[in-house]
């Protein structure tokens, strides 16, 4: 039975209502709470397993309660918002969300993204300090050899390239920023985006069957990259 602990952060109690029944219909434990001065202490409190954040609180901004958790902790936090501006979603990420689902939402794809966050938290915890290979479908990655293969065959990838691929597969299922990307790849003075798009061209290129229609490398239009994770669409 699935016992992992989930803390509603939203105001409007319908809502609230509907997100707590939903989930506790899936085996998740509940924990609610109404304001952000009251999600701050149950996160310090309570140690949920993942968070589900609305960023239009009525006593602290959702952002700054994401940013005041980030500073201590790296439980999953999933937002859950009705602002779909790709510059909320980008600043939500950036400041540390491990996703973002605007509202409206299907159950379904909430909770695919729950399952995901959780499973990636485990995987982190459980991972050694040097993770030694990273495999998904045909495609797998020997850190220690630094070498990429598809269906046993060796990707010849540039070490920009390469180093795209690691960032990515190390945070498989989660949106990384367009931001984020140029920022760990090449540096803080860097934000040519441009850079960044021809670079997944080739990697899509050289590792996707069609690179059109990629199954491991997807885009967040206006956003980033995630690669895909072996479980995040059931």
């Amino acid at each position: 039975m699935n016992q992992s602990k989930i803390l509603i952060v939203e105001d409007e109690r319908d809502i609230s209502n509907f997100i707590s029944a939903m989930l506790a219909s899936n085996q998740y434990l509940i924990q609610r709470a109404a304001t952000g001065g009251e999600a701050l202490s149950m996160a310090a409190s309570h140690s949920p397993d993942l968070i589900l954040l609305d960023l239009g609180l009525p006593d602290i901004d959702g952002m700054d309660v994401l940013k005041r958790i980030r500073e201590w902790s790296d439980t999953p936090i999933i937002i859950l918002s009705a602002r779909q501006e790709e510059e909320e979603k980008v600043r939500a990420l950036d400041a540390g969300a491990n996703d973002y689902v605007t509202k409206p939402f299907g159950n379904s794809e909430l909770l695919a993204r729950i399952r995901t966050a959780i499973r990636q938290q485990a995987r982190l915890a459980e991972r050694p300090q040097h993770s030694v290979s990273f495999s998904e479908h045909k495609l797998t990655i020997d850190y220690a050899k630094r070498v990429v293969s598809v269906e046993g065959k060796l990707v010849h990838l540039t070490p920009i390239e390469y180093k795209i691929v690691v960032l990515l597969s190390q945070n498989a299922g989660r949106v990384l920023t367009h931001d984020r990307l140029i920022r760990e790849v090449w540096g803080p003075y860097e934000s040519d985006s441009q850079i960044l798009r021809v670079n997944m061209a080739n990697i899509r290129r050289k590792i996707e069957s069609n690179p059109a229609d990629p199954q491991y490398f997807l885009t967040e239009v206006g956003v980033g990259y995630r690669m895909i994770d072996s479980d995040s669409s059931d």
